[in-house]
């Protein structure tokens, strides 16, 4: 209270002079208050990027902090991509209101910004557009961006979706063949966003395996020349409207299964038989109910027959009670 009225009685006995001096100083001493604050805060973070070549404003730095953005994961991008080459101005330039907004979005900026590095020392076509949307969108772009460089090997079919090891496909002969084969893909940055995934690459290749096996005469010649099937594959386009782009197929394990045309013929066989069986058998019971009419219409013959015997004593008897005429 005492400080209140001193300071007020101050300011009424000064000249204006001294209150605009008073008044600048204060401010002064206000404004330098804030920037001690914004350099205890921010100023190690500024100074790392003035050093590196990735300036950042301190104002920048502070308002990406009231947007709780995190000011180090934008600072240390920055400082990535002017390290390794990438432009940070211009239209296509990692700028900081791009890498801001990507945050914001929920993306993870250091894996873009590494992804663009690779794709840098990769010669891929790759701008941070792109990146950030195929991040976005859910993608691991940088594993993507990797897969591109060093293509990556599917084995077919999956034994970790399905439990199966090996695809069983049949030969006109009947013969049963187990086979796996395994996909060597490289991602396809263009056809990334909206393309299907690994599993459709591993559902084509093994219904385009069984159908190869399918149109072969035999097993042998699928033993014998096991590349004909992955030609045969390979020429159906099986990457078309996927994410990947098919390298090669490889047949990892071929083997001989039952021989199931010859297990269908035993089973035809065996049906028959029943079928002749049951055949037969109806026409025994015919045969044998012909032959019990037969044994009724012998006895019925036989009834006439004594019927007949009886009559002739009656007939003779008959015959001598006339009396002959001379």
């Amino acid at each position: 209270m005492f400080d209140s009225v001193y300071v007020a009685m101050l300011f009424a006995d000064a000249s204006p002079a001294t209150i605009i001096t008073l008044v600048c100083i204060g401010f002064a001493c206000l404004m330098g208050l804030i920037l001690l604050i914004m350099l205890f805060n921010w100023g190690a973070l500024w100074f790392q990027g003035f050093m590196s070549g990735a300036q950042v404003p301190l104002l920048s730095l502070v308002g990406m902090s009231l947007r709780k953005v995190n000011t180090r994961v934008i600072m240390q991008a920055k400082i990535m991509a002017k390290q390794a080459g990438l432009p940070i101005s211009g239209s296509l330039g990692i700028t900081n209101r791009r890498l801001e907004a990507h945050y914001l979005a929920g993306g993870s900026v250091p894996r873009v910004i590494n992804s663009l590095i690779v794709a840098q020392r990769a010669d891929l076509n790759l701008n941070f557009d792109q990146a950030a949307a195929i991040d976005l969108a859910g993608r691991d772009v940088l594993d993507a961006v990797r897969t591109s460089v060093n293509p990556k090997v599917i084995v077919c079919p999956d034994p970790k979706k399905g439990g199966r090891t090996r695809l069983s496909a049949i030969a006109k002969n009947g013969v049963e063949l187990l086979i796996s084969a395994k996909v060597t893909v490289r991602t396809n940055l263009e056809r990334l966003i909206g393309g299907a995934t690994e599993d459709t690459i591993i559902a084509r290749v093994g219904e385009g395996i069984i159908n190869a096996i399918g149109s072969s005469d035999t097993h042998s010649q699928v033993m014998e020349n096991p590349d004909n099937i992955s030609r045969a594959v390979l020429k159906r386009g099986l990457d078309s409207q996927t994410a990947f782009q098919i390298v090669s197929i490889d047949i990892a394990t071929i083997e001989v299964g039952q021989n199931i045309g010859a297990r269908l013929q035993v089973d035809q066989a065996e049906a028959d038989m029943r079928v002749a069986n049951a055949k037969a058998e109806v026409r025994r019971a015919l045969a044998q109910a012909v032959a019990q009419e037969m044994k009724a219409k012998v006895a019925d013959n036989r009834a006439i027959v004594i019927a007949a015997e009886a009559q002739v004593p009656h007939a003779l008897a008959a015959a001598f009670r006339k009396p002959v005429v001379t």
